[in-house]
């Protein structure tokens, strides 16, 4: 592949030069072998400028490949403009998870947009917290101290009980099936982000992915506080994506149930369902 397009140029002048030359050369030894054997007196060999190299014709730049396209959609009801979209996602959502726990974990306006922006930003370092589709865990995250070593104490996983309530009691079917629906409004909502001609669900795949390789780390966590916020103490944890790092602040049962439910929607939004997850 050519970095410049004049690199292209020269590099083709030079070929065409030195297949000249070669022709001359050959044209040479062919004279040789004549006058050595037949008497005659090799006529001067005739040197051609070589062609002026043809103009090569603009690489036409195209989208990259769907790995994990979508069904085609069965509903014929037309999807509200992404900006109305509010009331229909939220009322769909509701389907799924009711009524109580909508009202209770969902941010309530541009729905789409958070989601989107959030799970693109989950296998990165940091998620803009006031983007985020799930309003905050209640409390302040809970701590042990030992002397001078803190941990993440265990009482902190239990502030995500309510969350994981929900998930776990969630029937990934009918989740999916809704964000199939809905899944216009998520796609363009993703090139809206920055990425026109990508697909969201390819990105999906990709973050769950990334969250499935979180480590499953057993016993406590030390942390360290150098400024304002806690860290975590092992660098190798700290370079943890965002997502990565929600698991592991969720607790290993936490986590666990978080994984298996992750799975269960990889394995219905990727082309191959049959494609087995090693993670």
């Amino acid at each position: 592949m050519w970095n410049t397009e004049s690199d292209a140029d020269e590099s083709f002048r030079k070929k065409v030069i030195w297949g000249s030359a070669a022709v001359v050369v050959l044209g040479l030894l062919g004279a040789v072998y004549y006058y050595k054997y037949h008497g005659a007196v090799p006529p001067p060999p005739v040197v051609t400028e070589p062609p002026h190299p043809a103009v090569q014709a603009p690489q036409v730049a195209t989208e990259p490949a769907i790995r994990n396209p979508i069904p085609e959609a069965t509903d014929t009801k037309p999807l509200p403009p992404l900006k109305e979209s509010d009331p229909d996602v939220r009322e769909s959502l509701v389907g799924v998870f009711g009524a109580r726990s909508i009202a209770q974990f969902l941010v309530p306006d541009n729905v789409v947009r958070h989601i989107v922006v959030t799970v693109d930003n989950l296998p990165r370092k940091k998620v803009a917290v006031e983007l985020r589709p799930v309003k905050p865990t209640p409390g302040a995250t809970v701590t042990a101290a030992q002397g001078d070593i803190t941990t993440l104490g265990s009482a902190n996983y239990e502030r995500y009980a309510p969350l994981i309530k929900v998930v776990q009691s969630t029937d990934t079917k009918t989740l999916v099936n809704v964000y199939f629906k809905l899944y216009p409004l998520f796609q363009q909502s993703y090139e809206d982000l920055g990425y026109p001609g990508q697909y969201f669900n390819d990105r999906l795949v990709e973050v769950i992915d990334d969250m499935l390789k979180a480590p499953d780390v057993q016993g406590p966590i030390q942390l360290t506080q150098p400024k304002v916020f806690y860290e975590y103490a092992d660098p190798k944890l700290e370079a943890l994506s965002s997502g990565q790092k929600l698991l592991l602040r969720m607790g290993p049962a936490n986590e666990a149930i978080m994984k298996a439910k992750l799975r269960e929607l990889r394995k219905a939004v990727v082309n191959r369902p049959d494609e087995p997850v090693t993670h």
